[in-house]
């Protein structure tokens, strides 16, 4: 085992002795752990939003504050808010006619023990801190393994947690991809990944080997419909604002958008003018984040270099004609390409950035029919003012989550369930079903005192009593 693995576990088992020794975990003590999570982030935001553009090369306070440190707040606040309802458990009804003859169920929300956290780079402090209010609040003690490619938020990151927590209740490992493997491989009672797809197999593969239980949070190519009975202008409004916030590196940004053919042109148009209304120049402009780093960025330009070539218009929005290759960073404008098909790799591959495909349809079940011929995404988005053909698009489809009339917005819901489903992730987290996501939900059956077994000849040897008990049960 190596030195990495060896202090890992080390701090797992110290973790697993000190919940065990708690037991049963007090609801005073999670509420005091909550408390502590939202004074890190709000007494510590100006240094955090510091670190994040310093790993970002250029990210503003500004979207940091909007994007990482509120939602985290806001999902530890609802999680404190709420937690002592979630914790009371749920009375069941016991087989007929036990409950009448004093028998009683229930399920306990009971605390899974220690769960590990992975998070990416692109919500460096998000999504780290939102995931740990459902694990704390369900009273679970927690390892978090941030992001190598932020190095500075996560080295903040473990300075912080190790101030505001004692090692046994919350501790920060930091490292590359060998930690990384090494975390995951660790028999936690329950591990949660947030990152690409592809990776998201190696971690569930290295955590069935100690049968952990995992939450996969990954992504995919998040469809936009655009109905005919939409507002064009405001739609392209609100895409262009989802799809180049942190320079779409969001799981949720909108893919690509499926337009009614006639509608195409009109279209791109406004997403130019919505685009370059809001940033009016990109290089100097520190509203506008960079890509994380120059191989992402080369990634991106090979999807548009491989569009270019198969057949597609390319159309950069740089309102102030801007020299991008030029620059000595990693900034890139929105790309817009119209005539993709699935033989580019755009169409291929979760693009990540501000690459935008645009597709065209005929009628609404051409564009249903295609977003269900490819893997079920993680967002799935809808615009229009048409109820009837609103519930076709969502009875018809499958995806994590939806926003219609907007993209991304249901992930800042704190009442509502985020995850995905089949290549986009499993399991939920925010909310109740984040507090019973990483809970155990135990039964607890209490037996009447009658002997139930003998007069329902249930126990040998078996006569006539039994042979009653089957036909009412089972007919003759």
């Amino acid at each position: 085992m190596s030195t990495i693995a060896e202090g890992m576990n080390a701090a797992l088992r110290a973790q697993k002795a000190a919940f065990a020794a708690a037991m049963p975990e007090s609801l005073d003590a999670r509420d005091g752990r909550l408390k502590r999570a939202i004074a890190l982030l709000i007494e510590n935001k100006e240094l955090l939003a510091a670190a994040v553009s310093a790993d970002f090369g250029s990210r503003s306070r500004e979207q940091t504050m909007l994007t990482d440190i509120l939602p985290a707040v806001n999902a530890l606040r609802h999680a404190r808010k709420h937690f002592r309802s979630w914790a009371r458990g749920d009375k069941r009804r016991p087989l007929f006619p036990l409950g009448f003859l004093g028998a009683k169920a229930e399920v306990r929300y009971q605390p899974k023990g220690v769960i590990g956290i992975m998070a990416p780079w692109n919500f460096p402090i998000g999504m780290v801190m939102t995931p740990l209010a459902c694990v704390l609040s369900a009273g679970n003690r927690a390892m978090l393994k941030p992001s190598e490619f932020t190095e500075r938020t996560s080295d903040l990151l473990a300075e912080l947690v190790a101030r505001f927590f004692a090692p046994e209740e919350v501790a920060v490992v930091t490292g590359g991809v060998e930690t990384g493997q090494a975390f995951a491989a660790l028999p936690f009672d329950h591990l949660m990944f947030t990152g690409a797809t592809s990776i998201g197999r190696h971690v569930m593969r290295a955590a069935a080997d100690n049968l952990v239980p995992v939450t996969l949070e990954l992504g995919g190519k998040s469809p936009t419909i655009i109905g005919r009975s939409a507002d064009i202008d405001k739609a392209a409004g609100r895409i262009a604002l989802g799809k180049m916030m942190n320079a779409g590196q969001i799981c949720l940004a909108p893919d690509y958008l499926l337009v009614p053919r006639e509608d195409e042109t009109r279209m791109v148009s406004a997403l130019v003018a919505q685009a370059s209304a809001m940033y009016p120049t990109l290089l100097s402009n520190d509203n506008y984040a960079s890509v994380i780093n120059a191989r992402h960025r080369d990634r991106l330009a090979a999807h548009v270099a491989d569009a270019r070539a198969k057949g597609a218009e390319v159309i950069e929005v740089n309102p102030a004609g801007e020299d991008f290759a030029g620059s000595n960073g990693n900034k890139m404008p929105l790309t817009i390409l119209r005539g993709v098909n699935d033989d580019m790799t755009v169409m291929q591959e979760e693009v990540f950035g501000p690459v935008l495909p645009v597709m065209t349809y005929d009628g609404i079940d051409e564009a249903i029919a295609y977003v269900n011929a490819h893997d079920r995404p993680l967002g799935l988005y809808y615009f229009g003012r048409d109820r009837t053909e609103e519930e076709r698009v969502l009875s018809r489809t499958v995806s994590g989550g939806v926003t219609v009339n907007d993209v991304i917005m249901h992930i800042s819901n704190d009442d509502l369930p985020f995850g995905g489903i089949g290549p986009s992730g499993m399991g939920h987290y925010h909310g109740v079903e984040g507090f019973r996501e990483f809970s155990h939900a135990r039964a607890v059956f209490r037996q009447t005192r009658i002997n139930v077994a003998g007069i329902a000849g249930l126990r040998p040897p078996y006569g006539k009593a039994t042979a009653a008990q089957l036909r009412r049960e089972l007919g003759k």
